[in-house]
């Protein structure tokens, strides 16, 4: 006889996990697209950047209320202090959990996968039935890195204004009202640690859609595609 699990703990194993991502994973709204057209559940095994060296994998927080009646508001002085790290529902820099609350407990964390090189923050939220417009989106991803790599620039896009941080420190800035565009800001150039990178972002929403993309571009200028992304 094989040794192994019995076949109820299988079961079991299966059902909870099943239990964990089916809240984020119903059946929305009539009329609204579900979740699963834009995300699929992150695994535990870590992943690759796509063939682009776009980074799919993200922790996503519930959107959080922050009402603006129009994008125009979106100067880098007003960005900059409504994305401080210091309004983070959390302690910034750490790696929330899958299904973890917020500060507050009333948003929680999707570790989730895009389906698309760029992240569908807006439909992220309508699926999930919450506030869409006025709001302000967190996103936390870990990039673990083969070797040291110097000269490394963030490209990144977004819809509307965001900041970005990598390892604590304010890498890439995008303040106004803006489409998301491939690229649209670099950072300065950059070092990717050996090992264990963590990424956070904060991207805020007046009316409109919303959404991303980042990747990280070598001292050439092409995607980095060999790093590990993990939500753990």
């Amino acid at each position: 006889m094989k040794n192994g699990p019995t076949p109820w703990i299988v079961i079991a194993a299966s059902m909870a996990s099943l239990a964990a991502v089916a809240p984020a994973f119903a059946r929305p709204a009539p009329g609204v697209p579900p979740l699963a057209d834009f995300f699929e559940p992150a695994t535990t095994a870590a992943a690759a950047p796509d063939a682009d060296g776009f980074i799919r994998r993200w922790l996503l927080l519930e959107p959080v209320s922050k009402p603006n009646p129009t994008n125009t508001l979106f100067t880098g002085s007003y960005v900059r202090a409504a994305l401080a790290p210091e309004t983070f529902p959390g302690r910034f820099g750490a790696v929330p959990r899958d299904g973890q609350a917020a500060a507050d407990g009333a948003l929680r964390w999707h570790a989730l996968d895009s389906k698309l090189w760029d992240v569908k923050l807006f439909n992220f939220a309508q699926a999930l039935g919450k506030p869409k417009y006025g709001v302000i989106f967190w996103a936390v991803t870990v990039v673990d890195s083969p070797r040291e790599m110097h000269d490394v620039r963030m490209a990144v896009g977004s819809n509307s204004a965001s900041v970005w941080w990598l390892n604590g420190r304010e890498a890439a800035t995008l303040f106004d009202d803006r489409r998301m565009v491939m690229d649209d800001v670099l950072s300065d150039r950059l070092t990717l640690k050996k090992g264990r990178n963590i990424l956070y972002g904060a991207v805020i929403n007046g009316p409109g859609l919303s959404d991303f993309c980042l990747r990280f571009l070598d001292a050439d200028g092409e995607p980095i595609r060999d790093l590990a992304i993990a939500v753990q």
